[in-house]
């Protein structure tokens, strides 16, 4: 039997941001013109470079793509996706507490949301965390437009 070339791939990690504010919304960006799945809404972060931790990378990230430095980032679970264009295991923290004002780096587009979310389309690795915002904040009904 042959393999299956999605099981076959190594999983990329990547470290992601889920941002809240002081009224408990949480923070969607939009995916910038060029890469894959653009203007798709998702929660910030990226990629974990060679011997970087989660928290390393989120706090890199998140300086890089807005301009903000994240006091700490709290663990919260993880996640496999696989995407056509590659696998990755998302690493998601949440993050309450940070320093200087959101700028927009990459071009990307940034809003506040609660549930359900306004924002759409939403990445297929985002929904997942929206059920689970759900679950904890007992919302019954869509965690998004379809």
């Amino acid at each position: 039997m042959a393999a299956d070339p999605v099981t076959e791939r190594r999983p990329v990690d990547v470290a992601v941001g889920v941002l809240f504010d002081a009224d408990d919304r949480f923070l969607l960006t939009s995916r910038p013109h060029g890469k894959v799945y653009a203007g798709y809404w998702e929660f910030p972060g990226g990629k974990l470079e060679a011997g970087e931790t989660v928290e390393a990378a989120l706090r890199r990230e998140l300086h890089e793509e807005l301009g903000i430095f994240i006091a700490s980032a709290e663990p919260w679970k993880v996640e496999l996706v696989d995407y056509p264009h590659a696998r990755v295991r998302l690493h998601f923290c949440k993050v309450r507490t940070w320093d200087g004002e959101l700028q927009m780096r990459e071009a990307q587009a940034a809003r506040w949301q609660t549930l359900p979310v306004e924002v759409r389309p939403v990445l297929p690795g985002t929904l997942p965390v929206l059920r689970w915002l759900a679950e904890e904040r007992g919302h019954v009904g869509a965690t998004h437009a379809a």
